[in-house]
């Protein structure tokens, strides 16, 4: 099937064609012919580079007026931004923040790109603009399964397809275990194929040998020497698995080597930032990129880099630039990561040594992805990564009209090589599961559904969310005592009030604090904190902009800063110091550990409004800098509701506009 034969105006056509877009892709077509360019919904669950932006391009170009375009993360809402400007005369809009805002003036865009947590809150700030769309499509549509984005995602789907039945629906997956699912909710053509451009196949490294899916197999010399590859994995040498053997470094290592030698590129997976600096140093000691003539793009990289800040981390990726190698985690600000991501697109960085962050984010693929670490700390012990979330891993290897094929490696040994094998190279992705009933999320979109008006009784909210995903999968019997409890914890809490209308009978009123605390976005219990925290401050001799920042850095709103064994004296006594600027007390608090790691969020913004550089804040408390741009966002976000409660409430605290207008 051609471009040129679908229902596109001439410049649309030409335009693909400029990009080299001529012919569909296989499940490009299937989308077609389920619809995607006539107003059918269609969910399209296939692989990583299968052709997905352009299935939704074809659904926002072909609907009967404006479009809207939901994806889990910034980084990746500004790429697809991006694409969709390009196109001849669209006009585009993006949004990602301002969350006590209606984003009217999105309206009259062809195109709105914005996260799932954006388009709840113009909902909830009585935006009109969203009555008005023709088409909506969702990015990673199994995010559903995600614990705090999930809900999110599936109220705001079922909340847009009431407000509007005829609204067309494109989802986009990866491959998951039960696609038909989200397909029968959304009353949609499923488009299923594990179809793509470049043939991957995966396999498990044992020492330097490496025995893949499709019969073939390869031997790496961990010494740097490379060997060979095997017509069959049969014929292959056995690898020696005694403790002696080469840890997994030095395999990842060698397989990055491997695929830089032969002109590639590779992205390697480790579990924590501090192991992707390491190896990302590593490889750049090592030479990795000496001899690909990258040295002038890659300095020049590094200076971009160097030009974000001076900070330490900034100044280890300048290095490992330089020598064609850098690292991408979460703690990097988005200047970093973007000189990274542009420059390895660009061929002018050999690797990437990446936490599992990457493999969600922005389209960055490699000839060989190296996943050394599939396992992760999770409270008291370390648990095996999602099959779906190593599969999205795996997806990034094999770069479209570069390579002949795409190899993704899991670096195991003897006692774990079955395990992965069953686990990830033959295994199945979990299935979707909807995580609405999580009890803090449910209380979250049950005031949501009250303050606006939806639902003014636990049946109304039951009829609000008849339309989500758990509704269909698990039943409105499941919800119904889970909802009655969200009530009463509301009810509880400040923020619904029973009004009687009549014998046995009662309609849900938001409470004004209920009302604010949800146009702000903020989550239920972040608003009954910061009510409490003002009252309290209000009451102090003198509230500071530390006693500010402590009551909104004790939230679930703000982001917890990891507080090391060295520095919990530190801030043990920081704390004591200031107790009178503080309204928890030590004895107060429920969970001692994480009141000391807000008080030391509180107190690193405390110190950044009073000047100190990002520089030395983030040597000092041993945060990245991406860390820090993040707090202050969060802090901007919560001080501004914080502002309004204070109004709402009554409560003067006038610490609390010096700091917001200070941060």
């Amino acid at each position: 099937m051609r471009v040129s034969d679908l229902p596109l105006a001439e410049p649309y056509v030409d335009h693909f064609a400029e990009r080299g877009i001529r012919e569909l892709y296989p499940p490009q077509a299937a989308a077609v012919d389920a619809g995607v360019c006539e107003g059918a919904n269609v969910v399209a669950a296939i692989p990583t580079a299968s052709g997905k932006t352009f299935v939704a391009e074809l659904g926002l170009l072909t609907a009967d007026g404006p479009g809207l375009y939901v994806c889990p993360l910034r980084a990746l809402a500004r790429e697809k931004y991006e694409a969709f400007a390009a196109l001849p005369g669209v006009d585009v809009g993006i949004s990602t923040g301002d969350f006590d805002a209606t984003g009217e003036a999105l309206a009259g865009n062809d195109v709105v790109v914005a996260t799932s947590e954006k388009v709840d809150s113009a909902i909830r700030n009585g935006a009109d603009w969203v009555d008005e769309l023709a088409c909506v499509v969702v990015d990673e549509v199994h995010l559903l399964g995600a614990e705090r984005r999930g809900p999110t995602l599936e109220v705001t789907l079922a909340t847009l397809r009431r407000r509007n039945p005829d609204v067309q629906v494109v989802a986009l997956s990866a491959t998951v275990d039960n696609p038909e699912a989200i397909a029968g909710w959304l009353d949609a053509t499923l488009v299923e194929s594990d179809w793509r451009p470049v043939d991957l196949r995966t396999g498990v490294a044992v020492g330097g040998h490496v025995e893949f899916d499709d019969g073939t197999a390869i031997d790496v010399a961990v010494d740097g020497e490379r060997s060979g590859e095997t017509a069959d994995a049969e014929e292959a040498d056995n690898v020696d698995d005694d403790d002696d053997g080469p840890d997994d470094s030095e395999v990842t290592a060698a397989l990055v080597a491997d695929t830089v030698v032969d002109g590639g590129q590779s992205l390697a997976f480790v579990r924590s930032r501090t192991e992707a600096v390491a190896l990302a140093e590593r490889l750049a000691e090592d030479g990795l990129a000496e001899g690909m003539g990258i040295e002038a793009a890659a300095a020049a990289a590094a200076d971009e880099v160097e030009d974000v800040d001076g900070t330490v981390t900034g100044r280890q990726l300048a290095d490992c630039l330089r020598s064609g190698v850098a690292f991408h985690h979460a703690g990097l600000r988005s200047g970093h990561r973007s000189v990274v991501e542009a420059a390895f697109r660009d061929r002018d960085v050999a690797c990437i040594c990446a936490t599992p962050t990457l493999a969600a984010g922005v389209n960055v693929p490699a000839r060989r992805v190296v996943v050394r670490d599939q396992k992760r700390y999770a409270g008291s012990a370390m648990e095996w990564l999602p099959t779906l979330e190593v599969h999205q891993m795996c997806g990034r290897a094999g770069r479209p009209g570069l390579d002949p094929h795409g190899e993704a490696v899991l670096v195991g040994d003897a006692d774990t090589e079955a395990e992965l094998i069953e686990r990830y190279v033959e295994g199945e992705p979990e299935a979707v599961e909807s995580k609405l009933a999580d009890p803090a999320s449910l209380r979250t979109h049950v005031l949501s559904a009250i303050a606006t008006g939806f639902a003014e009784t636990e049946e109304e909210i039951l009829g609000v969310f008849e339309g989500t995903f758990y509704a269909r999968e698990a039943g409105a019997g499941g919800l119904a005592d889970a909802v009655a409890v969200a009530v009463d914890d509301l009810v509880a809490a400040g923020m619904v009030r029973r009004e009687t209308g009549g014998v046995d009978a009662y309609r849900l009123v938001a409470t004004p604090v209920g009302e604010t605390t949800s146009k702000q976005y903020v989550r239920p219990e972040t608003g009954e904190r910061i009510v409490a925290g003002l009252r309290t401050a209000a009451g102090m001799e003198t509230a500071t902009t530390l006693t500010v920042f402590e009551v909104i850095c004790d939230t679930p709103d703000m982001q917890d800063t990891y507080l090391g064994n060295e520095e919990r004296a530190d801030i043990y006594r920081f704390a004591r110091a200031n107790a009178g600027q503080l309204t928890t007390s030590m004895g107060e608090t429920d969970d001692f550990e994480e009141w000391l790691e807000s008080v030391k969020t509180a107190r690193i913004l405390d110190e950044w409004i009073g000047g100190a550089t990002v520089e030395e804040l983030v040597e000092a408390y041993r945060i990245g800098p991406g860390d820090l741009d993040s707090r202050i966002e969060r802090a901007e976000w919560l001080l501004s509701a914080a502002e309004a409660l204070a109004e709402t409430t009554g409560v003067s605290v006038p610490a609390v506009s010096r700091a917001r207008a200070r941060l």
